[in-house]
């Protein structure tokens, strides 16, 4: 019984081969015409206000600017979901956390002794029999590198880059207090060099600015002096952090063109889920995703909204902006439509190709995106699923099954539930979301019989997260953005 991965290798160059009358004329086209490289550069836990072009006073980040300027910023992205590990399943496979069961990060273990609901047991590692990105590219002729953080395997054979369609892999290289950032992009460089004659996809997944915070004494020096007591984001050593990965931005950026490579090259610029806006160890909360509501680890959009840039030379209009919604998971069939490939009929795909956005030709056929996330979060988010069809986003908490409702083009920061006032469509999105649920199997928190409220969460009170304690969740007196 063919699998998979036979199919892919069957397929040859896929679809857009198929199309041609004969394997000849498919290598002179193929000859012609060189097929794009991809460039996808993923950061952690970076908010979507971290960055100069989202409209961050404090932070320092002109190549990522730059970048914005030469392609399109997305001012509605998603991330699949509000922790790490899911959103890197989604942007790999192009299904939902919530349909694979992966559906948090794959130690979190911070569920309360003494809660309403029962832990769920997600799955701890990316499928092995999952078709990643590399593995839908490589029948096309590409060659695929996985520099920097995979976090999402476990002990079971094939759960590693390496196994999974990636040619390059690295995972480790010596730190410079910045969380291996500068060494990252060294080896990224190095395999766009090495590659430069290769239609290739690069995958640059960096550790920053994820806690522990580090930076050098010269870079939080220059962020303390920039601290203004009007200002929510004010962390000197995460000022340094996100330097590191703007200088990243800027490097990978100058090699493709030193190689005259990036104007058939598409460059993706991502978070894997919200900032860090919560107390959770040494030198944190790591910043302020005002005026989104809350952050990592909450379906509040603070936590699953993103800076989204793509540019694609020739294609995309340099510093367009679209404000349709789109998440994570739409970059699998994207690449592959770009790339010409055809996907396997048996791996099933949640989200839709952009291009039409990225041409500025249509709109996309889906009305809604959702999101999954049946755990207690590290950061204090509860249990919670939530669907946005257009401008309404509608989260259902499922310790007790109540809904708020919020119209984000009047309300983007979540501070006003429309649930009590517009009954009809709560009761709509609710179904929706529902439907969504059982249609992709996704796995439901149980009823904990032995719960007494009358109880702590925790029994040892040191356990529980940081942030059910501390949060900075206001915005500091005489705040404005834009100033």
């Amino acid at each position: 019984m063919p699998t998979r991965r036979d199919f892919l290798k069957l397929a040859g160059l896929g679809a857009g081969a198929a199309a041609l009358p004969s394997c000849v004329r498919a290598l002179r086209a193929e000859t012609a015409s060189p097929k794009p490289n991809f460039v996808f550069i993923l950061i952690d836990d970076m908010g979507w206000r971290d960055v100069g072009c989202y409209g961050s006073r404090f932070f320092e980040t002109p190549n990522i600017d730059r970048l914005a300027s030469q392609g399109m910023r997305f001012t509605d992205g998603y991330a699949a979901c509000p922790v790490c590990s899911p959103t890197r399943l989604s942007i790999l496979t192009g299904k939902y956390p919530a349909r694979v069961h992966l559906t948090n990060y794959l130690v979190g273990q911070r569920w309360p002794d003494n809660s309403p609901l029962r832990p769920v047991e997600w799955r701890r590692e990316m499928p092995p029999e999952e078709v990643t990105l590399a593995e839908a590219l490589k029948p096309a002729g590409y060659v695929s590198a996985c520099i920097g953080k995979w976090h999402l395997d476990s002990k079971l054979p094939g759960t590693l880059p390496g196994a999974q369609g990636f040619d390059v892999v690295v995972a480790q290289v010596p730190n410079k207090t910045d969380k291996q950032a500068s060494g990252f992009t060294d080896k990224a460089v190095e395999f766009i060099r090495t590659n430069k004659d290769k239609p290739f996809f690069l995958y640059l997944a960096h550790h920053s600015v994820h806690i522990g915070l580090e930076a050098t004494p010269d870079l939080v020096e220059k962020y303390q002096k920039r601290v203004r007591p009007d200002d929510p984001q004010n962390n000197p050593t995460y000022g340094g952090m996100v330097e590191c990965v703007d200088n990243s931005v800027g490097r990978v950026m100058a090699a493709l063109d030193d190689l005259g490579l990036a104007e058939r090259t598409i460059f993706v610029f991502l978070s894997d889920n919200g900032g860090l806006s919560m107390k959770e160890g040494a030198k944190t909360p790591a910043t302020s995703n005002l005026p989104l509501r809350a952050g990592k680890g909450h379906v509040y959009e603070g936590g699953v909204r993103e800076p989204w840039i793509i540019r694609w030379p020739g294609v995309v209009r340099p510093g367009s902006t679209c404000s349709v919604p789109v998440s994570s998971v739409d970059f699998y069939p994207t690449f592959l439509e770009i790339a010409g490939v055809g996907g396997d009929p048996a791996h099933v795909v949640d989200g839709e190709g952009i291009v039409p956005l990225l041409k500025q030709a249509g709109g996309l056929k889906r009305e809604a995106i959702f999101w999954h996330y049946p755990h207690y979060s590290n950061q204090g988010g509860l249990p919670a699923g939530a669907v946005r069809q257009g401008d309404f986003k509608l989260i259902e908490f499922y310790e007790d099954n109540h809904v708020e409702l919020y119209n984000l083009r009047d309300d983007i920061g979540e501070q006003r539930n429309l649930a009590g006032q517009m009954p009809d469509k709560a009761a709509a999105l609710r179904d929706r979301l529902h439907e969504w649920l059982k249609a992709v199997g996704a796995q439901m928190p149980e009823r904990n019989p032995n719960y007494d409220p009358s109880k702590p969460p925790y029994k040892n009170p040191k356990a529980a997260p940081d942030s059910w304690q501390t949060a900075q969740t206001d915005a500091p007196e005489g705040y404005a953005w834009g100033e």
